[in-house]
Parts: structure tokens; C-alpha cells; sequence
């Protein structure tokens, strides 16, 4: 079982980084150029860490050390992982469902911490004048969604919840830009997907919610590390612990400002933004069994539809505390 403590002494002290090695195996990374001397970072097209990529928060607090953060965007969780998976990124965030599939696929990483649940944040929407009146209506209709992403769970539960099987519907998968194209040329009758993917189509079309994930599923983000990084570099680590804690209670109050800053990054209009920022739930906690525990079912959910290829354990992956010098600022929600 991986449920280590990262401990405030070893971050401190910085002297005991060879204590996850007593809990698993680390894979030979080829290090490359000034490896050591740079921390890569990866997020998506909304959340916390592109918060902090405008602030260059992560970089003020590194560059006395020598280090250098580079930062690399992704459409999707899965996109990012692979990016883990290959050495080329160190830290990042994904929703539910892509650590699941990544975890079954043989990748190296860590659970670090979790964001509260925004169940309202991702959501299956039908064209406006859609004869597709509640979620037991999907049976037989084609719906849309990325592979492996936060929503496939939702997708999963939602028919569940409505009496369906997985097998009841005609599954399209779709990158969100494709999957928004083949919704509004009426080539798929149902289409899943996130924010800030979700509040733009609510912006541009007149796409109706025939449900969200309010009830049906947590719809938590997740910060994963490679174990390696972990390992390594636990001073580095706890640096982005903390300036994640700190940004998130910054932007809890303050959604115009997240929308204004992070709109020429991610290439989404203010407004879209702002609506996002309004029903995200900001913060970081700890792993907790609870969560992981969550996890577990949707990983066991996934493999009983052949989802993923085996079985997996998720608690081999997890951190299972904070370190305690994070724990006065984590969020309570």
C-alpha cells in the first residue's frame, strides 16, 4: 500500500527524500538537460494552476533556488497524463476518471491532493427543442463524450441513475472540439462534457442541461505528481502545495478577476470564464479514505465494464496526508 505522510520534517529538512522509495518502485528516468534545475508543470484549460501560471506564483518562490518551471497546457486530463506517463511533466491536475485509466495503464504517479467537489461543473446537454426530456429518454440516441475524461464517469452513473446500462446507448468518442461540432450539426443527439467547455456552449448556443452531475457524481479535480518528482524533489513539491492553497483562497472572492486573468491564456472569453470561476469550489484538501474510497468504486465500476484492462488498487498511489504545514490554509468545504 502507498499511504504515505508527507511529513512537515521532510520537507523541512529535506534530508529524507529517499523515504518513498521504501513504498514502491521507481522506474530510471533519463534526466536530460538541467533536469534537476527545472520543475514542468501541466494544467488544463481552467482550474487553479492556470491561475497560478498568470501569477507566476510557483516561479517567484523557486527562482532563489535556481529553478526554472515550465508550463504546458492540455485539452484533457488524459492528454496531460500521457505527458506524465512519457517524463515530461512533473505535476499537473485531472478530474476523476483520467488518474483511473492512467493507474491501469502502468503509469507512475501520485495522488497529492484533491479539490472540493463541483458537481455542477460538468453536465450532459441536448439541443434546445430535443425530444429528450430526462436521462432514461438517451436510451438508443447517441451521445458524445471524450474517452476516459471525468465525464465517462458521469456519463456511467447518470444511466444508472435513470434505470440505464452503459450498454443502452450509442457512445461517441469526441475531443471536446469535435464532440462540439458533431453536437450542433445534430450528428449526435447528446453531448457530456466539462467547464469551461460546458459554460461556453451555454453562452453560444441554446443547448439545454438535461442533467449535471449534482447527485450523481463528486466531479473532483485531483493533483498528481510522478512518483519520481515526488521522491526527489519534496521541497519543490510542498512549494506548489502551498501556492495552490494560497491562490485558491484568493480566488474564491474573486471570479471577475480569475475570468480577466486567465481569458488570454486560455483562449475563453471573460465572461464564459467568470461563470466558471462562480460555481467552482476552490480549495485543496488532503486524500482522504473517503476519497479514496470513491475512487476505488469508479475504478472497480470501470473494469467491470471493461473500461480498463484489469483491476487496480488505488490506494497504492496515494498520499494519504498533507504535509502539516499546508493544513492551516487547506480548505474545509
Amino acid at each position: 500500500m502507498f499511504a504515505i505522510a508527507l511529513s512537515l520534517s521532510l520537507v523541512l529538512s529535506g534530508c529524507d527524500i529517499n523515504l518513498l522509495s521504501k513504498y514502491v518502485a521507481l522506474p530510471q528516468f533519463s534526466l536530460g538537460l538541467n533536469r534537476e534545475h527545472v520543475v514542468r508543470l501541466g494544467h488544463q484549460k481552467y482550474g487553479t494552476l492556470s491561475i497560478i501560471r498568470m501569477h507566476r506564483a510557483v516561479e517567484e518562490r523557486l527562482r532563489p533556488l535556481g529553478v526554472t518551471v515550465r508550463w504546458n497546457q492540455f485539452a484533457t486530463g488524459p492528454q496531460l497524463l500521457e505527458a506524465l506517463n512519457a517524463g515530461r511533466l512533473d505535476f499537473g491536475h485531472t478530474g476523476e476518471a483520467p488518474p483511473i485509466n492512467a493507474q491501469a495503464a502502468g503509469v507512475s504517479l501520485l495522488y497529492v491532493a484533491s479539490q472540493p467537489p463541483t458537481p455542477a461543473g460538468e453536465a450532459i446537454l441536448v439541443p434546445p427543442n430535443s425530444p429528450i426530456q430526462k436521462v432514461a429518454d438517451l436510451k438508443g440516441k447517441k451521445i458524445a463524450f471524450n474517452k476516459g475524461s471525468n465525464v465517462h464517469y458521469f456519463v456511467v452513473k447518470a444511466l444508472e441513475k435513470a434505470g440505464l446500462d452503459y450498454a443502452d446507448v450509442d457512445v461517441v468518442f469526441l475531443p471536446p472540439a469535435d464532440a462540439r461540432a458533431a453536437f450542433e450539426r445534430k450528428n449526435v443527439d447528446a453531448w457530456a462534457i466539462w467547464d469551461p467547455y460546458l459554460a461556453a456552449a451555454q453562452h453560444a448556443t441554446d443547448a439545454r442541461i438535461l442533467t449535471d452531475g449534482q447527485g450523481i457524481v463528486a466531479n473532483r479535480e485531483f493533483f498528481l505528481s510522478s512518483q519520481h518528482f515526488a521522491q526527489t524533489h519534496p521541497d519543490r513539491l510542498q512549494t506548489i502545495l502551498d501556492v495552490i492553497a494560497e491562490t485558491a483562497e484568493w480566488a474564491k472572492v474573486r471570479p471577475r478577476e480569475v475570468a480577466e486573468l486567465t481569458s488570454p491564456l486560455l483562449g475563453v472569453g471573460v465572461e464564459v470564464l467568470e461563470h466558471v470561476a462562480k460555481r467552482t469550489s476552490y480549495g485543496l484538501n488532503p486524500i482522504t479514505p473517503e476519497i479514496v474510497a470513491y475512487q476505488q468504486e469508479l475504478a472497480d465500476t470501470f473494469h467491470r465494464l471493461k473500461l480498463i484492462p484489469k483491476p487496480i488498487d488505488v490506494d497504492q498511489v496515494v498520499v494519504m496526508e498533507l504535509p502539516s504545514i499546508h493544513k492551516k490554509t487547506v480548505s474545509q468545504q
